[in-house]
């Protein structure tokens, strides 16, 4: 992160690249969108993946508004593959930076309070925990991951968990992202709807553990 804040800083090109993703992405412009990501031609997915990356660290640009990004700029169909494959990877990445970095260095980027919660979930609901995390498109996927990693989760668990909870969302943002609207409906219903389910089974855990 710090050599990212230095290179921003230090160099005008990517000064001028940040500033331009910036400009484009939050624009809202389905069409400047499209031009821009179609200008990297075959490197457009791997500027994905990347921004995904990246912005576990800056949090700059939002998880939700890439998803949107990729689904704008190459249809439902590969949109949502890229997206998907670019989520996996971010999620490891995150993970294996928690897992050998420790917990030190995740509070500073989350926070000592936000990490203290995210631990305390994880340690609670375990797979089920990541998976209606990555359902939710307004609860923390970078958190999950760095924290998965702290608490070392088993990796093929935690990226199981994660393509599981993953995977709705995606869809879901193929079928309503054709304009604001659909997609602010959709959002807000599918967050409603996981939350939920996931009421549903904290209910059905504590009544589980209550007969144990």
């Amino acid at each position: 992160m710090t050599v990212l804040v230095g290179c921003y800083f230090a160099i005008p090109s990517v000064k001028i690249f940040f500033d331009e993703a910036w400009n484009v992405l939050t624009s809202d412009e389905e069409a400047r969108i499209k031009k821009w990501i179609d200008g990297f031609g075959w490197l457009g997915p791997i500027v994905i993946v990347l921004a995904m990356i990246i912005q576990m660290f800056l949090l700059v640009i939002p998880t939700i508004l890439l998803m949107i990004v990729a689904i704008l700029a190459y249809g439902p169909l590969w949109g949502s593959i890229i997206i998907f494959i670019a989520v996996i990877i971010a999620s490891s990445v995150g993970y294996m930076i928690g897992n050998y970095v420790g917990p030190s260095f995740i509070d500073r980027l989350l926070g000592e309070k936000t990490t203290k919660k995210v631990i305390s979930f994880v340690e609670k609901y375990g797979f089920w925990g990541v998976v209606i995390t990555r359902i939710n498109p307004f609860l923390s996927n970078d958190a999950i991951s760095f924290v998965a990693g702290i608490l070392k989760m088993n990796y093929f668990k935690f990226i199981s968990s994660s393509a599981l909870g993953i995977a709705p969302l995606i869809v879901l943002i193929a079928i309503t992202g054709k304009n604001t609207d659909s997609l602010t409906n959709g959002l807000l219903w599918g967050s409603v709807g996981s939350l939920l389910i996931f009421g549903v089974y904290i209910w059905w855990d504590k009544r589980r553990n209550s007969n144990t």
